[in-house]
């Protein structure tokens, strides 16, 4: 069936694996291609013959962000050479030319619910289409068709389209991927996606395969946050110290066991903060519009009990996702876990990605 905005598709997933795997794993060989750092876009442009006259963007939940990005929707309307569905993703590259890199924050504040907001963000802040996919061209679905006939049907469709549209680079060649996977990362790249050539798009299914970055880092558990059942440790807030001794909130360490969740209740019991009256003292995270009916007061810790965590890369001074509990470091002093210790890649420019 043809893909439209009204009968959307869900976007083709995938599952994660340690390495770069070689090409001919896969029956038919793999693809490669960089992972971007945005936001999951299907794109539906509708009209007729070349022209295009009604374009709307679902997410990676079908939910319409057409709203968002109207900056977008005025290039998809004017430069897409006729009717299509592609798949994709919404960046927003900040930054002078020559260091450019993806903004994950600039991009995340552009969901907002004021109009006026939104207008001015798409000013000052625009955002980029990487397109990825073709699903559809014309009156003629491709879903069916191989990885390797769509994207041929992709680079003839929209090979030529000028920015703010773009092309992601493909590969087949292993040993360039897993250079890319390096190298991009200095952009704001967050890995490397391999796609079977011979592959029909599968809606909701993780046929892709996609390598991360992970690391590990010896930080502080300064608090925790009530799981949402009412019962045990939710999540664990943990910080880093900079270069002026100030404990600072990264981010935190969640998906514990039912079991594991009250048995770390009693573990940090004795670090709990405790005001006169021998009642735990809260604090509260900084809020954002995704979080501004929720919770975000948490149980202080005294800063003393360091843990290492698994993390994927950093946004500023925070882990950009929420770390992976790896163990308890009781052998490790809290004032050695500082920011020196994170491994930071060097800086590439994202138009080099982009060219």
């Amino acid at each position: 069936m043809q893909p439209t905005a009204k009968t959307p598709i869900a976007p083709m997933l995938a599952k994660a694996v340690p390495k770069v795997p070689e090409a001919d794993s896969v029956e038919g060989g793999l693809s490669y291609e960089p992972k971007w750092d945005g936001f999951r876009a299907i794109v539906y442009a509708e009209g007729s013959g070349t022209s295009v006259d009604r374009v709307e963007i679902g997410s990676r939940g079908s939910k319409m962000l057409t709203r968002y990005f109207p900056e977008l929707v005025d290039a998809f309307t004017r430069l897409l050479p006729g009717p299509c569905v592609l798949d994709g993703e919404i960046v927003v590259p900040t930054g002078e030319p020559g260091s450019q890199r993806l903004d994950w924050e600039a991009l995340s504040q552009r969901i907002h619910p004021a109009a006026s907001r939104v207008t001015l963000l798409a000013e000052q802040t625009p955002a980029t289409f990487v397109a990825f996919d073709l699903l559809a061209r014309g009156d003629e679905s491709l879903v069916d068709a191989p990885f390797a006939d769509r994207r041929a049907a992709l680079e003839e469709f929209a090979g030529e389209l000028p920015a703010p549209l773009q092309l992601t680079r493909t590969t087949t060649d292993v040993d360039l991927a897993r250079r890319w996977l390096q190298e991009f990362e200095g952009a704001g790249l967050d890995g490397v996606v391999a796609k079977p050539l011979a592959a029909p798009y599968a809606p909701n299914k993780r046929t892709m395969l996609k390598i991360k970055h992970h690391r590990t880092a010896d930080v502080v558990a300064l608090g925790y946050r009530i799981h949402t059942s009412g019962r045990g440790v939710g999540s664990l807030l943990v910080g880093l110290y900079d270069s002026t001794g100030t404990l600072r909130n990264v981010g935190g360490v969640s998906a514990f066991s039912d079991v594991r969740r009250l048995e770390l209740i009693d573990e940090l019991a004795p670090l709990v903060e405790r005001d006169e009256n021998g009642d735990p003292t809260k604090g509260e995270t900084e809020r954002s519009r995704f979080s501004s009916g929720k919770d975000v007061s948490f149980v202080r810790l005294r800063p003393e009990r360091v843990l290492e965590v698994r993390y994927d890369q950093m946004e500023g001074m925070r882990f950009r996702h929420t770390a992976q509990f790896e163990r308890w470091r009781p052998d490790r002093d809290a004032a050695s876990c500082t920011f020196e210790q994170l491994e930071r890649p060097v800086a590439y420019d994202l138009a080099d990605v982009l060219s």
